[in-house]
């Protein structure tokens, strides 16, 4: 008897820090754009948020998926009850097509990781039959090097167009080299041979399923010019899609039966001599019932820092450690920070930020 109500008192205590705790929610997390041309430059939207917890809100970082799309928020401390916004801008030039980006919100409310969307088509703009075609792969004229996918969820597949053309005076033929492990794209290409003046275009089919990543990832394809096989980045295309899970779909008790990612969001190393290392460990708890998956370690710098998983899997009410390691090799003295993004499982927050820091002394 004792015990429950000792069990129940700390579920109480529990649920009033949370309730203490800043929340924040958005009017709409989601915002299209319909069709914007090309020609117009930039479009932005505002996402207006609201603190309904206890305690004010901070929003430390606010990171799009993608160079073209730019985010900007309240710096401000945002007090129990007020609003603040986060203003969103793509910029259209040189990507037509169909997009899907996301901006992720990092924050010290119940639920650290928030994501919000944005899509739409861009129309493009009207070219001069001389620049229509800018980019050349020896014979071959083309619009752009570049294929960019924006989100496509576990479970379905997105097809990319490029249009290309024969500018020659003499007739040409066009193939496709991809890497043989790259089951995932499939490029078809609407004519392999082109007389003078003529154009084509290449299709390329994106199966998220096939694809045993997660997050942003890239790939190469290389074009086959008059039967020239060289894998440089002359003849490179540049494709580029984020793999997500649909948590959306889920149902409340896969919803309550999921992992649940705890994670500490700082972390301080503490002071190393110039040309010495760091190493420290980081508990990854699965508070949730199902195993959590630690699906990618997202690090911009791994020749300074790297991070890894011990375990990849983590079973329900288990942890596992992350080990963190800086090398200050070739480091001048002072402060440095880092962040490392983690993709998990966890359908409330897939994507958690650990911000590392270090001093490197003299």
């Amino acid at each position: 008897m004792k015990k429950s109500i000792l069990t129940s008192v700390l579920l109480l205590a529990g649920i009033v820090v949370m309730a203490q705790q800043p929340v924040i929610t958005f009017s709409t997390t989601e915002h299209d754009f319909g069709k914007i041309n090309e020609s117009d430059g930039r479009v932005s939207t505002i996402f207006e948020f609201k603190n309904e917890g206890m305690e004010p809100l901070v929003l430390s970082n606010v990171k799009a998926s993608c160079g073209c799309t730019t985010p900007t928020w309240t710096k401000t401390p945002v007090e129990p009850g007020e609003t603040g916004s986060i203003t969103v801008t793509y910029n259209p030039n040189g990507r037509p097509g169909h997009f899907q980006k996301k901006v992720t919100i990092t924050s010290n409310a119940t639920e650290p990781t928030t994501i919000v969307y944005i899509k739409g088509e861009v129309i493009p703009k009207q070219t001069k039959p001389a620049d229509k075609y800018s980019v050349k792969m020896g014979d071959l004229s083309l619009k752009t090097t570049e294929l960019q996918f924006g989100i496509i969820m576990k479970g379905s597949n997105t097809t990319r167009t490029l249009e290309y053309a024969n500018e020659t005076d003499h007739d040409i033929t066009v193939d496709i080299l991809r890497n043989s492990n790259d089951v995932f794209l499939t490029p078809l290409l609407s004519f392999k041979e082109l007389k003078p003046g003529e154009a084509g275009s290449l299709n390329v089919n994106w199966d998220a399923d096939k694809c045993g990543e997660w997050g942003v990832t890239s790939r190469n394809l290389y074009i086959i010019v008059n039967g020239k096989r060289v894998m440089t980045d002359e003849y490179k295309l540049t494709l580029t899609a984020d793999i997500e899970e649909d948590f959306s779909t889920w149902t409340a008790q896969q919803q309550q039966q999921g992992a649940i990612a705890e994670l500490t969001g700082d972390v301080n190393l503490g002071n190393v001599k110039a040309g010495g290392t760091l190493t420290q460990k980081v508990v990854l708890k699965n508070a949730g019932v199902n195993p959590l998956e630690v699906r990618k370690i997202v690090n911009s710098n791994p020749q300074m820092v790297q991070v890894s998983a011990q375990k990849t899997i983590v079973k329900g009410g288990k942890s596992t450690n992350l080990v963190i390691s800086v090398n200050s090799k070739d480091l001048k003295p002072g402060v440095y920070r880092r962040q490392i993004d983690i993709l998990t499982n966890d359908h409330k927050s897939p994507h958690r930020t650990l911000r590392v820091e270090w001093t490197v002394e003299e």
